[in-house]
């Protein structure tokens, strides 16, 4: 019989968890031996304890930070969304459209004024407005756009508080 790993929500973290968790958002690129040492274990446990969180998900993907203004896309554009109806199926069909699209780095869905915030990554005003009038008033259901440019990033960080 095969042993069925635990899923996240079964997952009790331990404090040597959120070590290696804190090594590994830190860099992706640590080897074992050095996330281990880091933790206060030895390799091939370390490894085990990195195999198991991958498998329950709490560990969700591995992958490299791009520099945006490195790569041409400098301007960084946040999106207030206000729908006409705010029924599953207008909320449903909105983030199913926006999902297809690149220049989307984060939506959440919010309470309060507006039901969606957007995080747009675009390379000038220009490609902003191609975006704006070819895809998001493109959208049905939505009944007003507000968008907010920033003047420049004070603090972004990719680690969570473990």
């Amino acid at each position: 019989m095969t042993k069925k790993l635990a899923k996240s929500a079964d997952f009790v973290l331990t404090a040597i968890d959120r070590k290696i968790l804190r090594a590994l958002q830190e860099d992706g690129r640590m080897t074992v031996q050095a996330i281990a040492e880091r933790a206060g274990l030895s390799a091939s446990p370390c490894l085990r304890r990195i195999r198991l969180m991958e498998a329950s998900g709490i560990i969700a993907a591995y992958s490299a930070v791009l520099d945006q203004k490195a790569v041409g896309l400098p301007v960084s554009v946040f999106i207030s969304i206000k729908l006409e109806r705010q029924r599953a199926q207008e909320l449903d069909a909105f983030g199913t459209a926006i999902s297809r699209w690149p220049e989307v780095m984060e939506c959440y869905l919010m309470t309060g004024q507006f039901d969606f915030m957007l995080r747009v990554v675009c390379a000038d005003l220009e490609t902003y407005e191609q975006f704006l009038r070819e895809k998001l008033t493109q959208v049905a259901g939505v009944a007003s756009i507000e968008s907010s440019f920033s003047l420049g990033q004070v603090k972004y960080s990719r680690v969570l508080p473990l």
